[in-house]
């Protein structure tokens, strides 16, 4: 790749410059030839590449990150359920959405800054802890009846604070745990589980909230966090790789950040990537609407539940075929090629008149979004310095829980003003221009490759 746009050579190495291996013991030097793996035949070609597993350290990971993919979704689910529960309006479940949206942005910024300055995996260890009690602290509030909204926000805004100080260690320690080839299938693994929570998690909660009831499913979110902080313990210290990496984790550190995105046109390039597929093209505002008029002959709940399911699941697929993705070479063109047929699924997705057409189309998407998810991912780990990849992953963080919720309100608007299925395939549309329009007028990202 051409070190100008990606900002290192090392960063994309065996194991980003760490000179560890997996496990936390001595491994090669940076910039040292990775053993040759013998290439795949048959059908194992498709199939999900687990060659990451085989490391201890990784393993250990993404065994929290699975732990936590469905633990976490019980929350979710709980938390709008108990407000919907004492207030009986949506308007106010919405709310406690937007109150958990700014402690992620702010302290997601600020956590990719902390993420370069310390041992990650003592950050995890506070940040995962810091969870786990705000879970027992909603089962508490749950179990004692206490019925405050106030109280439920702001134990929202607290977790959700935790959350944006965790995400960025966790995803930066990924190219110190598994070298440069094997980034995409770490990736792929690990986006997989979280795709698959949100659609076990919620389904597992359904089931269980009848059973054992709602405070419940915080206490078991809470055991399953202690498990994750297990995990977590038993990696291998992820100090600074390098004497001038920075201390202090501030505005200047924070901004500093920023200015390092916009001097690598590849990076700025992935990000905007995903705000264009995201903001223009999440049409799950609209879902409501369209189950109940375009798909009402179907059963509005049983249309409803399968939109909201439909993009996950694609993504699922995607993840269990993603055996493919360790070969790719042409990151950038991967990106823009995933996000274009998002665009064109989305489109598709509202110019049809059947829900079993519509969800088909949604699943595609869900397949183009897992790869977009992948490569992306690969570029910010492999195109950063590690000094620098703890913001990286902060602005990532931001980006991927903002994108979503600035879509929710475009998509509500335009549905009022154009009608949802026009509003749809509208944004599928631009989704698919844009994309086209920075590819042609930029090259850095199509000429990105490892």
């Amino acid at each position: 790749m051409d070190t100008s746009e990606s900002g290192t050579t090392g960063g994309s190495g065996t194991t980003g410059g760490s000179g560890t291996t997996g496990d936390g013991a001595t491994g090669p030097r940076a910039g040292a030839p990775e053993p040759r793996t013998p290439p795949r035949r048959g059908w194992r070609r498709w199939a999900m590449d687990t060659r990451p597993l085989r490391r201890p350290a990784y393993r250990r990971l993404w065994a929290s990150t699975a732990v936590t993919a469905v633990g976490s979704q019980l929350t979710a689910v709980a938390v709008p359920q108990q407000i919907y529960d004492i207030t009986g309006s949506s308007a106010w479940v919405g709310a406690a959405s937007l109150a958990g949206l700014l402690p992620l942005v702010v302290f997601a910024l600020w956590g990719g800054a902390i993420a370069d300055s310390m041992d990650r995996r003592t950050l995890l260890l506070v940040t995962n802890t810091g969870i786990a009690v705000t879970s027992l602290l909603f089962w508490a509030q749950a179990v004692t009846g206490l019925e405050s909204v106030a109280v439920l926000m702001a134990l929202l805004a607290v977790q959700q604070a935790f959350w944006g100080l965790n995400a960025p260690a966790r995803s930066a320690s990924i190219a110190r745990l598994v070298p440069g080839g094997e980034l995409p299938a770490a990736n792929a693994l690990g986006s997989t589980v979280m795709q698959t929570g949100q659609v076990a998690g919620p389904l597992l909660a359904g089931a269980l909230i009848p059973v054992v009831g709602l405070p419940e499913l915080y206490l078991i979110d809470a055991l399953a966090l202690c498990v994750t902080v297990w995990a977590v313990h038993r990696l291998p210290a992820l100090p600074p790789l390098t004497a001038t990496t920075a201390r202090r984790a501030g505005v200047r550190e924070i901004a500093e950040g920023f200015r390092y995105i916009s001097g690598h046109a590849v990076l700025l390039l992935s990000f905007l990537a995903d705000i264009v597929a995201m903001v223009l093209g999440m049409p799950r505002a609209l879902f409501p609407q369209l189950a109940s008029e375009t798909f009402a002959p179907y059963g509005e709940g049983f249309a409803l539940g399968l939109l909201f399911a439909a993009i996950p699941v694609g993504a699922v697929v995607g993840g269990l075929f993603s055996g493919a993705y360790s070969r790719a070479r042409r990151h950038g063109w991967m990106v823009i090629g995933s996000v274009v047929v998002w665009g064109v699924a989305i489109t598709g997705f509202g110019l049809s008149g059947s829900l079993w057409l519509a969800v088909a189309f949604l699943a595609v998407a869900g397949i183009a979004d897992m790869v977009s998810m992948v490569f992306r991912g690969a570029i910010l780990l492999s195109a950063a310095t590690d000094e620098m990849r703890g913001r990286m992953q902060g602005v990532f963080t931001v980006v991927v829980a903002g994108g979503p919720r600035l879509a929710d309100v475009l998509h509500g608007a335009a549905g009022s003003a154009f009608g949802p299925r026009t509003a749809v395939a509208g944004g599928g549309v631009l989704v698919v221009v844009v994309m086209l329009a920075l590819a042609a007028a930029t090259p850095a990202l199509r000429r990105h490759r490892v």
